[in-house]
């Protein structure tokens, strides 16, 4: 799984200054909850379309931005779980390749449910803590639409294509940085990498194989109980 190597050097950076301590962190048996937004990249490599289509017949999506809310428990000082709870993403899907001038394919929801395992670094009382974490998360999608772009490149004449993404389980690495603002409040700001290999199948019979790969940027601020 490869890390964004800049996100990488800044969080690096901010955890040198993490001996500036004096504000309360999380620790052992506290509950953190954080809101704010993540916006999802798709890294994609497509396959083509599966006959009768045009050769190298390719596909993209685009990215989008929804709220998110994490919750945080602290098995230990350095030992965390977290998940996320949030509203469905929509990515619009245009064609690539030899289908790149049909413009906007269709689009998709997806809702990515996961749950990470992180370590924490530096004591809990440090004002920057950089941290990496490890999960599982399950890729779902939800109300897959075509365009009638979609039915004259697959289906011409005939009635309108519908297709469907394979829902996938599937692992994510992390890393982040938390910034005391004082006892009660922080800020947080993380990079995930999911890696995501799909199908689609649409009504025609034409299949297509997808590498999504997102990468996720989120940017919350949280509240320590």
């Amino acid at each position: 799984m490869k890390f964004n190597h800049n996100v990488v050097k800044l969080l690096v950076a901010a955890g040198a200054l993490a001996a500036a301590g004096g504000a309360a962190a999380q620790s052992k048996g506290q509950w953190t909850v954080s809101a704010g937004a993540t916006q999802i990249r798709p890294d994609v490599t497509s396959g083509a379309i599966s006959a009768p289509a045009l050769p190298n017949s390719f596909g993209d999506v685009e990215k989008d931005t929804q709220p998110m809310v994490l919750i945080n428990y602290g098995l230990t000082d350095n030992i965390s779980v977290e998940t996320a709870i949030g509203t469905p993403y929509k990515h619009k899907i245009y064609g690539a390749g030899a289908i790149a001038a049909g413009g906007e394919l269709g689009s998709t929801k997806s809702l990515p449910a996961i749950a990470l395992l992180q370590y924490r670094f530096f004591e809990p009382n440090a004002r920057f803590r950089p941290y990496v974490g490890l999960g599982v998360t399950y890729a779902m999608f939800l109300k897959e639409t075509g365009s009638f772009k979609m039915t004259a490149l697959t289906n011409p004449g005939g009635s309108p294509t519908t297709f469907s993404i394979d829902n996938k389980w599937t692992v994510s690495g992390q890393v982040g940085t938390t910034f005391a603002l004082n006892e009660k409040w922080f800020l947080n700001a993380a990079y995930v990498k999911t890696r995501l290999r799909t199908d689609v199948h649409f009504s025609t019979g034409q299949n297509q194989r997808m590498k999504l790969d997102p990468d996720s940027y989120i940017f919350t601020v949280g509240y320590r109980f």
